[in-house]
């Protein structure tokens, strides 16, 4: 954690800013490590603080401990409280998380003496590269979806709703280590697959099914992600069709997956076989993101991202065809861009599963 507090304080030293305001529970659980709902973390070179209250000054010196001196406020964390330790460090130019802040809260910091430098891309650029712990605890993460999986094949059957399906799905995340959910599991059976994020209702699960099932686990505040797409009994024959030209596709860009290109050449890889196979417009989401203490997050892989996917950065890799009244496929992997390729973290296999 003190290193990347370093590491933020010297990129925004660059930017002749002397101190930067954290509010959003990701990044101040990334610079401090600590987990609770309400803290605000000050950085500046004189001096490193979290404000919270009387229910958590417990729990942030034990997960703050070297990295910043706690101080307990009140409950509701003003503008003034913070005003008092940037005056104390003798700050002047302050970093702020203007994509984290509502107007509201906007308005109780623009009053205060000094001058504020918006800055969440700045800040939040910092998590792009993962270190050996980070991709651990992601590994972790998806050792726990992949193990979900493989028992609820053993579970799933014609006749289950689709709740019940994502149900036991989730409690066998959780039964193989997992700490949570990354994101509420997606399911989509027979023509609710055509929904990309289709929530799981009440429709039962019917012979012939094509059944879309996106999830991941959480395991010390780091997300796995991932989809898989099942069939239960022999599916339509056009439904097996695109399953291969998504599965195809997915190959091809993890044929190219390599450190030092673009989010969008990579999207581009998808896009075009896809477009050539016939089924360019019902491709219409990005092939990926990034992932972390988030879900989705930076880099993303669509035709707009001109950002290199570098070493240590993540990506999902998840192309996917709709078709409305008939039923989707999407296929995705989670991996993570080393020097000279990548590591899928995903061990579950693509070949199509026929219950």
């Amino acid at each position: 954690m003190k290193a990347r507090c370093d590491k933020l304080l010297k990129k925004l030293a660059e930017m002749n800013i002397d101190a930067v305001v954290i509010t959003s529970p990701i990044n101040r659980r990334y610079f401090s490590g600590f987990t609770g709902s309400n803290g605000v973390v000050i950085l500046t070179e004189a001096g490193r603080v979290l404000l919270t209250d009387f229910r958590y000054t417990i729990q942030a010196n034990q997960q703050c401990a070297g990295i910043c001196q706690v101080r307990q406020v009140n409950r509701g964390i003003t503008p003034a409280d913070v005003e008092a330790v940037l005056n104390e460090f003798g700050a002047k130019r302050v970093a702020f998380e203007d994509r984290a802040m509502t107007v509201s809260e906007f308005k109780g910091y623009e009053a205060l003496p000094f001058e504020l430098v918006p800055a969440s891309d700045e800040i939040s650029s910092c998590r792009i590269v993962k270190d050996a712990h980070e991709i651990e605890l992601m590994q972790k993460a998806q050792n726990c979806a992949d193990a979900g999986f493989a028992e609820l094949l053993k579970r799933a059957k014609v006749g289950m709703t689709e709740i019940e399906l994502r149900n036991e799905l989730d409690y066998l995340m959780r039964k193989f280590g997992a700490d949570e959910n990354s994101f509420d599991t997606i399911v989509g059976s027979g023509p609710n697959g055509a929904l990309p994020h289709a929530y799981p209702g009440q429709r039962r699960i019917q012979n012939g099914d094509m059944v879309v099932i996106d999830f991941g686990s959480r395991v010390g505040g780091y997300c796995s992600d991932m989809t898989r797409t099942i069939a239960f009994g022999q599916p339509d024959p056009e439904m097996l069709k695109i399953y291969n030209i998504v599965l195809e596709a997915q190959l091809k860009c993890l044929s190219i997956l390599r450190p030092n290109m673009t989010g969008s050449e990579l999207d581009l890889c998808a896009r075009d076989y896809i477009t050539e196979r016939g089924y360019g417009d019902k491709f219409g989401h990005s092939l990926g993101h990034g992932f972390g203490l988030e879900v989705h997050e930076n880099p993303y892989a669509n035709s707009r991202s001109q950002e290199l996917l570098v070493p240590g950065s993540t990506i999902t890799v998840e192309p996917g065809i709709y078709i409305e009244g008939l039923g989707g496929v999407r296929i995705e992997d989670c991996c993570v861009l080393t020097e000279t390729g990548f590591i899928n973290l995903c061990s579950t296999t693509k070949d199509l599963i026929i219950l």
